[in-house]
This record gives structure tokens, sequence and C-alpha cells, in this order.
């Protein structure tokens, strides 16, 4: 069989599976979405409901590079589930099936649906999930639903920040002069977009132009710089609310 053959048969099977996934936990009535890379952990939710599912990271396909990377390919996910997708490769190289040993290559969108139905014929899972962000889009594959008592989701919450707008999600960190009601210019520790992967010691940190001018003035950040800043924590979901709103021209 080759692979367009292949391919289409597993692309028929996940329409069936995504059906029932859909139907079972109402995917489409979650507004809203955060996973964390430790736990593997998905949360979907609204401001009056929540569901968590535990996941299994496919890959990723590069708005910009129009590319695809599979998930054991990636370097910096600390995803360890990651490693169970090789069962993928090994039938690649085996078939001679490119798509799936190639850890990277130029794609489309659809690519990514095409990949995960392969992905589902490997590894038991109830459904496929992905993450749209202005970057990437991230496929997940989906193992099981974690009921919200349990240890996993409690330790999750003890690491995220609980905020009001959002619920829970990662902590991230501004200066006390950023709203979103003026634009002041947005400067960052590094360049982020929502639901990035974050190295262990990396936080989301960002401070207006005023504070950029007294950061340079004294040298970096100090006692002097820092206080003027006045750092206040947010959680990440509020960090890119802020950052697309004072992005803009504040000039008009």
């Amino acid at each position: 069989m080759n692979y367009e053959e292949y391919s289409k048969q597993s692309f028929n099977n996940l329409v069936k599976v995504q059906e029932k996934f859909k139907e079972a936990f109402e995917i489409d009535s979650y507004a809203n979405w955060f996973y964390d890379s430790e736990t593997e952990l998905l949360r979907l939710y609204d401001h009056d409901d929540e569901i968590y599912f535990k996941y299994i990271p496919i890959g990723t396909y590069s708005l910009k590079s129009a590319t695809w990377m599979w998930s054991w390919f990636n370097n910096h996910s600390i995803e360890k589930s990651r490693s169970e997708l090789l069962l993928v490769k090994e039938f690649g190289i085996e078939n001679n099936y490119e798509k799936l040993h190639n850890g990277t290559f130029s794609s489309d969108e659809y690519d990514g649906w095409e990949l995960s139905s392969i992905c589902l014929h490997f590894v038991n899972g109830i459904g496929i999930y992905k993450v749209n962000t202005d970057e990437l889009d991230k496929y997940m594959l989906i193992t099981d639903v974690i009921d919200k008592s349990s240890l996993e989701i409690k330790k999750l919450r003890q690491k995220t920040v609980d905020c009001g707008n959002h619920g829970y999600s990662r902590p991230a960190f501004v200066c006390q002069h950023l709203n979103l009601e003026t634009p002041k210019g947005f400067e960052e520790a590094f360049e982020t977009y929502l639901g990035m992967d974050l190295d262990e010691d990396d936080d989301f940190q960002a401070w207006c132009s005023e504070c950029e001018k007294v950061r340079i003035e004294y040298n970096g950040w100090n006692d002097e710089s820092e206080e003027f800043a006045g750092i206040k924590l947010v959680c990440e979901n509020c960090y890119f609310e802020l950052k697309n709103f004072n992005q803009q021209d504040t000039f008009g």
C-alpha cells in the first residue's frame, strides 16, 4: 500500500473517532485552552466549566515557515511522552513513508490532521486536539480525560495562576504601567507567543517603553529600575492581551 492510500484510510478512521470525541466531551463548547508541557495536561475551559485531558504531543505546523516538525524531533520539548511516537517513525522507515520518518519538512496545515490520524492508529487515544497560536498549530493526541479532583490537577493548580478572567494558566510578569487603556510600548525579555514552550528557568516578562529607558539609564535591572517598574504577577492570557494592545502605534 502506498502512502497516499494508507494516509487516506487512517484519516477516514480519524473522522469517525473525532465525531465521537466531540460528542462525548462537547469539545467545541469550550472557548479557551491551556496546556502544561511538564505534566502533559490539556485544560479546556469557559468561565463556568472546564475539562482536563492527558495528551501526547504529535507535532507542530509553523504558520510562518509552512513546515511540519514531529514532536520527537523537537529538542526544545520537555514532553516525555513524545518518545511514544517513535513507533510511527520506525513504521515510516520500514515502509519508506518519508513524512513519517523525516523530523521536519515543508508542509501545509492539512498534513497535521493526516499525520495525527496515523498516530491515532499506533497509540490508543480518544481523539485529537489542535491548539492554535499566532506562530504554531500544535497537534495533541488525547489519551484520557482526567478527574478534576485528581492529584495531577491539584499539582498543576499549585504551579499556575488563578486569574479571575482566565482561570488557571501559567504565570507571567509585567511592569505596573502596562494596561489596556493607553498603549505604552511592550519590551520583552525574549520574543514570545501564546502557548509557546518555556525552558525550566524562563518566565514571560515584559515592561513598557518608559521602564526600558530607566533600565538603560541604570545599566540594567537593579533596585532603582525595579522600583520604577513595580513588576506584578499576571496570567499568561492577560500577558498576551497586554502585549497585543500595547504594541499598537502609540501615535495613532
